[in-house]
């Protein structure tokens, strides 16, 4: 069995960074908005389609999709955000997760209509490519997602710390109404800051396509660990999402291998409930504050 941990951890390890890119988009929404965004889910699964749809009738490699995917999920969401969620809210917080919540119905339901509930994957000639890893075997396509997500985090920190729309997104998350009377456009910024949450749900999609599927419902597989990690790493941290990410990984990797795959998730919810008990504020806490 001892020979077994090594490898658990690793392939924990690569899922959890995937899990860490889902909720970086997540927890930065809510470190400026200070929304849960329940739609979250369901805009990676739009993502994972439009991934899908790109390979199957134009033949492009996931993975080459970044650039066309990325942008797009980064207007919507800015589209959302704009002309939907900001409108509609009326500067209610209550209204927003209602707001999102009958959006993520919308989503889901609309995609169940167009596309049914058929299991979709892509045929790639590496997807059953192996990379040995510390005498380790695990799937060339979480090995790319892995170093991918890795990459994501660090350029996301240095857009939010080193440019000017980063240091207006900062401005907006410690104090809205401070930055309104500095010139801040504010909703600008919040439809900029949803917008770059929604493309981080897109390149974890396109990360995650050659070694997945997607159905209307594969959401729901991912945004409730998105929330645990949020929570776990400290609401509005993004290097707490990152480091509990790739814990959770670790955890449910692990969880799997003694108890059984499809009990594997259980590890991930028993963190979540201690660290509810025993640190509320989560591993990391809130970061810039």
């Amino acid at each position: 069995m001892s020979s077994l941990i090594l490898p658990a951890v690793l392939s924990g390890l690569m899922m959890g960074a995937v899990y860490a890119l889902i909720a970086l988009g997540l927890t930065l929404i809510y470190g400026v908005l200070h929304i849960i965004n329940f739609a979250h889910g369901s805009l990676l699964m739009l993502a994972l389609f439009a991934a899908y749809f790109l390979h199957y009738q134009l033949g492009i490699d996931p993975y080459l999709a970044i650039p066309i995917v990325l942008p797009v999920f980064f207007a919507l969401g800015y589209a959302l955000q704009r002309g939907l969620i900001s409108p509609m809210s009326s500067g209610s917080e209550q209204n927003v997760l209602l707001i999102t919540l009958a959006l993520s119905m919308i989503i889901d339901n609309l995609a169940l209509y167009f596309w049914t509930s058929n299991t979709r994957t892509v045929d790639i000639p590496y997807a059953y490519d192996t990379v040995e890893i510390l005498g380790a075997y695990l799937p060339l396509g979480r090995v790319i997602a892995f170093v991918a997500a890795l990459a994501a985090a660090p350029l996301l920190w240095l857009f939010m710390s080193r440019t000017r729309i980063g240091s207006a997104i900062r401005a907006v998350a410690i104090e809205k109404r401070g930055a309104e009377l500095v010139g801040i456009d504010v909703n600008h910024t919040y439809a900029v800051c949803f917008g770059i949450g929604t493309a981080c749900v897109a390149l974890a999609a396109c990360l995650l396509l050659p070694t997945f599927y997607v159905t209307p419902q594969v959401g729901y597989t991912f945004v409730l660990v998105a929330f645990t990690t949020v929570v776990l790493g400290g609401m509005g941290s993004l290097l707490g999402a990152l480091v509990a990410g790739l814990l959770l990984g670790v955890i449910e990797s692990l969880c799997g291998l003694f108890l059984g795959e499809s009990l594997g998730q259980i590890g991930i919810f028993l963190a979540f409930i201690l660290i509810l008990l025993f640190k509320p504020s989560g591993l990391l806490g809130k970061v810039g504050r």
